[in-house]
């Protein structure tokens, strides 16, 4: 795990854009596993094991490369760009 990554966002993290799931599987009504935190700008995406894998095709469609984990007592973090928690 690194402790410093340059895609970090500086600052505080955003806040939620939808705290209650997935943006995307609540428009659409779809299920997730587990749900991840985009830290440049809240958008709330689920996990590469949920089958509309939202978080890390949020990055694919917008570029923003780090998100942590949103479920509770969790705090790592991933660095899509340099594969590895941050």
């Amino acid at each position: 795990m690194s402790d410093e990554c340059e895609h970090v966002p500086a600052g505080e993290p955003a806040l939620a854009r939808t705290p209650d799931g997935c943006e995307e599987c609540l428009a659409g009504g779809g299920r997730w596993v587990h749900l991840r935190l985009c830290l440049a700008c809240g958008h709330v995406g689920c996990c590469d094991d949920s089958p509309g894998r939202h978080a890390g095709g949020h990055f694919a469609e917008v570029g923003h490369p780090v998100i942590r984990s949103f479920e509770p007592g969790e705090e790592w973090r991933w660095c899509f760009i340099d594969q590895q928690m941050v």
